[in-house]
């Protein structure tokens, strides 16, 4: 069930809605916690009716789920799905520093120390939050590796395989240990670019088979 779009400047008013909730939950579960965030806080914090939330979402873990979904969705599309032209490792180091730069983020950083956190929901929270973040971003690396394995640039006869092993390049960086202690240096771009580099030259070195690789 949905609520009537209105005719409104900008983006309609039902998905300008959506995004208000979206964005008043997810300050909630990182100052709160998932356990104590409830839906008349939310509500609240949003300045809106309880049913309008519902109109919207079904439940908390909805909720929680399409919190995490918008911060990788905020990753994905100009990277991996505006068909960007260059080397395999033009594109890839595009989508390796814009992965890095998301997991680096602080209110990223905040969602998962949350979970980590909840002793009580974390078997479940972690199953949300991988299905909403990690297997939407693997799903986008793996389209675009298919895409240059069909176009002759790189040798990736198993593109979900070998998505996963990119998406763990990244999400191994070092960098995500130094932010717990030093901000700057791991948000310093020349950091970012250099580790994306060597990952990315790592990667298209176990796949180019089939000689393109650098074209």
């Amino acid at each position: 069930m949905t609520e009537k779009k209105q005719g409104r400047r900008g983006r309609p008013a039902n998905e300008a809605l959506g995004q208000t909730i979206v964005d008043a939950a997810s300050e909630l579960f990182v100052e709160l916690g998932f356990q104590a965030t409830t839906m008349d806080k939310v509500a609240q914090r949003a300045k809106i009716s309880k049913l309008s939330i519902y109109r919207h979402f079904e439940n908390k873990e909805a909720l929680f789920s399409a919190a995490i979904a918008a911060h990788c969705h905020q990753f994905a599309p100009q990277a991996l799905m505006e068909d960007v032209d260059g080397s395999a490792e033009e594109q890839l180091m595009a989508v390796g520093s814009s992965l890095l730069r998301t997991l680096l983020s602080p209110d990223v950083r905040s969602v998962e120390a949350m979970i980590m956190a909840d002793k009580t929901n974390q078997k479940s929270l972690s199953k949300l939050h991988y299905e909403a973040g990690p297997a939407y971003v693997i799903a986008q690396i793996e389209a675009l590796l298919r895409q240059l394995h069909a176009n002759a640039v790189l040798n990736v006869p198993d593109p979900l395989r070998s998505a996963r092993l990119f998406a763990a390049l990244i999400k191994g960086s070092d960098l995500l240990t130094i932010a717990l202690f030093d901000e700057a240096r791991a948000e310093n771009d020349k950091e970012i670019e250099s580790y994306c580099r060597s990952a990315v030259a790592m990667f298209i070195a176990a796949h180019g088979g089939n000689g393109h690789a650098g074209r």
